[in-house]
């Protein structure tokens, strides 16, 4: 199955999924959009109202905000896969609770990282930061790639943090405008990663031993 099949594939599921109480409440389920080939993997939280009444992820003022940042970084919106924790809006817009991101992630998240394989995940406030980088904190880390199990992380302040505490807006456009070299340094590790050692010159025929 190719990864647009499977991407495909897990927007039908999310579609329909009950497997927490999330579905309970919500308007569309919001799997994610963007191409399969996305080099760059943006996640956030979960859908906020205007995702919830659309289907589409960061389509709010901190979706415009989102599209902005990505200027920056000389980015389009169709050129990045944009996904989210929790693809149904919490009610009221509150944290998603520990078992509705398990049951998410595992059911799905996991699912489309595998399949669209980015070179760069960019994790966009505490809770997508969380499954990657337990324990950290976005103020210390926000901005420095981390490996982990060999893919390149990139924590982030959420958009919407920025727009609702000015002070976190230069720190988020800041980072973004680096994102251009840190993809190219992960596209540069994934080339060297993948090329196969330089083998020795085989020995003349008659030299050979076995």
């Amino acid at each position: 199955m190719t990864a647009d099949h499977t991407l495909f594939a897990i927007a039908q599921e999310v579609q329909h999924c009950t497997a927490c109480n999330l579905h309970k409440g919500r308007t569309r389920a919001v799997p994610g959009e963007g191409p399969a080939n996305a080099r760059i993997m943006l996640i956030g939280e979960g859908p906020g109202y205007h995702e919830d009444r659309q289907g589409r992820p960061f389509v709010g003022p901190s979706g415009q905000f989102l599209t902005d940042l990505l200027a920056l970084a000389g980015l389009r919106r169709d050129e990045v896969y944009i996904a989210n924790v929790v693809k149904c809006r919490p009610p009221q817009n509150r944290d998603p609770e520990p078992e509705e991101i398990a049951t998410c992630t595992k059911l799905f998240l996991m699912r489309q990282i595998a399949a669209i394989d980015p070179a760069v995940i960019v994790t966009l406030g505490r809770f997508s930061m969380g499954l990657f980088l337990p324990g950290e904190r976005i103020s210390r880390i926000h901005g420095q790639p981390r490996y982990v199990q060999g893919r390149l992380i990139v924590p982030m302040i959420h958009p919407a943090a920025a727009l609702h505490q000015p002070q976190n807006r230069p720190l988020l456009e800041a980072d973004f405008r680096r994102l251009p070299d840190i993809l190219a340094e992960a596209e540069r590790q994934r080339k060297m990663a993948s090329t196969p050692a330089p083998q020795p010159d085989e020995p003349p025929e008659q030299l050979r031993l076995f």
